[in-house]
């Protein structure tokens, strides 16, 4: 959880650099971090303060075991459920950001998924 929490509070800091040290390294991953950073600095100077301000919440894991723990979280300025895969690579565990556009086509979990889940909306 770690590795979640941290991926998440760099990003809504705005400090993406920081942020991908949590993250799996693959193409995929750092395309999406990069659209998420030019989201981000298309923010103004009031949301991303408050973003920056926000506090965050973790429900009970939608899966979990030794290798995976697929997780959903909030902050306190949006409110707003997502989902993050996190994995266990090389002894460490790390953000796949993938997952948080593309879980809909996961069907080993996708029944689970709380409609809450901004990705659903």
């Amino acid at each position: 959880m770690d590795a979640a929490r941290n991926f998440i509070q760099a990003a809504l800091e705005g400090n993406f650099k920081k942020a991908a040290n949590f993250m799996l390294q693959d193409t995929t991953n750092q395309q999406y971090l990069d659209v998420t950073e030019r989201n981000y600095k298309g923010l103004d100077a009031e949301e991303k303060r408050k973003l920056k301000e926000a506090s965050l919440r973790f429900y009970d894991p939608l899966l979990q075991n030794d290798s995976i723990t697929v997780t959903v979280f909030a902050n306190s300025y949006r409110n707003d459920k997502d989902t993050l895969k996190i994995i266990k690579k090389d002894n460490q565990w790390l953000v796949d950001l993938k997952y948080l556009f593309e879980h809909d086509n996961d069907t080993l979990i996708n029944h689970s998924l709380n409609k809450t889940d901004t990705i659903h909306k």
